[in-house]
């Protein structure tokens, strides 16, 4: 007689756990969030003059998408390569974006606009080599200033070759001319050298040194003295139809926005009276179509870009990675000055300047760049939280 007996349920042998789910990179949110304003706001600016110069409503809208699609695509190459490569060639980067800024000076090659010669025609795009130029400067910086991190805190000929090298590209800036680049670069090589832990009395002496060579500058050149002039009272007669005329119409702009803006294409100033309205003014037409609170949510996108930028950069230098965390550090900066100096235009803290916004004025050169940039940022932070941990947690001295 065969006795049946239950059979007993078998013990677990594995545990599978849930491995927890890896938050979403804020750096990437910000980017694709800002991508996404930038050309919808830039389209809405540009549908009248696109129709009126070429027929097509959205032709600058197409050429945009197409940049965009390039930059997400070179973005995409750049998370792809080690933060070693771009550190390895990094001199060869820099090199070639100073023989890029000579030959934009070259007559035949560059291309002058609005007596400012800073394109070169690539076809498809105009490369102004000044977005590349800040790009490959602050990395081969980031690489010196890790190479020569105690030096450059004691010596002077250590402290001096960045500032030579930033002087060097200036100069060639000024020759364009493109100031906002210029002060952009400079800024940031103060700032690095700062958070390199330079003696403050050096950076200080030498910000007041530049100051002064600015002023100098400006004072002779009278269209720039003339800016100031129009920047102080653009409400001025001699002003509002002259020289702060494109700050009137941008202050309109905002003024009509108010709270919540007019509604998205009923914006009025971009009817012929902002020049300039889908680039360097974008942040205008912004203003009036989602007032205040649109121009609030495009800042605040900014700042979470660049507070990222510094925690990463901040992380980097507790792993004691320290190229890596002058590089974030370095592409905050560019970010940061890049934004003041537009929205500082746009509102009118600052006088007129020729200078985009990141990705969201028209333009190849500056968001395809732009879309580099932020890139390289995700690559630094996913080569940082790789490392392990130092044995020990000591602070590196970099200020930050």
């Amino acid at each position: 007689m065969v006795t049946m007996t239950r059979a007993k349920p078998l013990a677990p042998t594995e545990t599978f756990v849930r491995a927890p789910a890896r938050p979403l990179n804020t750096v990437l949110l910000a980017t694709l969030g800002l991508l996404c304003i930038g050309i919808l706001m830039m389209t809405s600016a540009s549908v009248e003059i696109a129709s009126s110069a070429t027929g097509d409503a959205f032709y600058y809208f197409k050429r945009q998408a197409i940049f965009a699609c390039i930059g997400l695509c070179a973005g995409g190459v750049t998370l792809a390569l080690p933060l070693a490569l771009w550190r390895r060639f990094s001199l060869l980067f820099m090199l070639g974006s100073f023989v890029l800024l000579i030959a934009v000076l070259v007559p035949g090659i560059g291309k002058t606009v609005n007596g400012s010669t800073r394109w070169i025609d690539l076809g498809l795009f105009d490369l102004q080599p000044s977005e590349p130029a800040k790009l490959f400067i602050v990395m081969f910086l980031a690489d010196f200033l890790q190479r020569n991190y105690v030096e450059v805190r004691e010596n002077w000929r250590e402290f001096f070759i960045p500032l030579i090298i930033a002087s060097a590209a200036s100069i060639l800036l000024q020759m364009e001319p493109d100031h906002g680049a210029l002060v952009i670069l400079f800024a940031t090589t103060f700032c690095l050298l700062f958070l390199a832990g330079a003696k403050i009395l050096r950076v200080l002496s030498l910000v007041v040194v530049a100051g002064a060579g600015f002023s100098w500058i400006a004072y002779n050149k009278a269209h720039v003295i003339a800016r100031f002039t129009s920047f102080m009272d653009p409400w001025a007669e001699e002003n509002v139809y002259g020289d702060g005329y494109q700050l009137a119409q941008s202050l309109i702009a905002f003024g009509r926005g108010e709270w919540f803006g007019t509604g998205l294409g009923q914006s009025i100033q971009k009817l012929y009276f902002l020049p300039e309205a889908h680039t360097d003014f974008v942040l205008a037409i912004i203003g009036e179509e989602f007032g205040l609170l649109g121009v609030a949510i495009v800042i605040g996108l900014f700042c979470v870009l660049v507070v990222r930028a510094f925690a990463i950069g901040r992380m980097a230098e507790r792993k004691q990675s320290l190229f890596a965390a002058f590089f974030a550090y370095g592409l905050g900066l560019l970010f940061a000055g890049q934004t003041l100096i537009n929205v500082g235009v746009n509102i009118g803290l600052l006088p007129t300047k020729g200078l985009t916004l990141p990705f969201l004025s028209y333009g190849g050169a500056s968001l395809i760049m732009s879309c580099v940039m932020a890139a390289m940022l995700i690559r630094i932070q996913y080569e940082t939280e790789s490392l392990a941990a130092p044995a020990a947690d000591k602070p590196s001295g970099l200020r930050g």
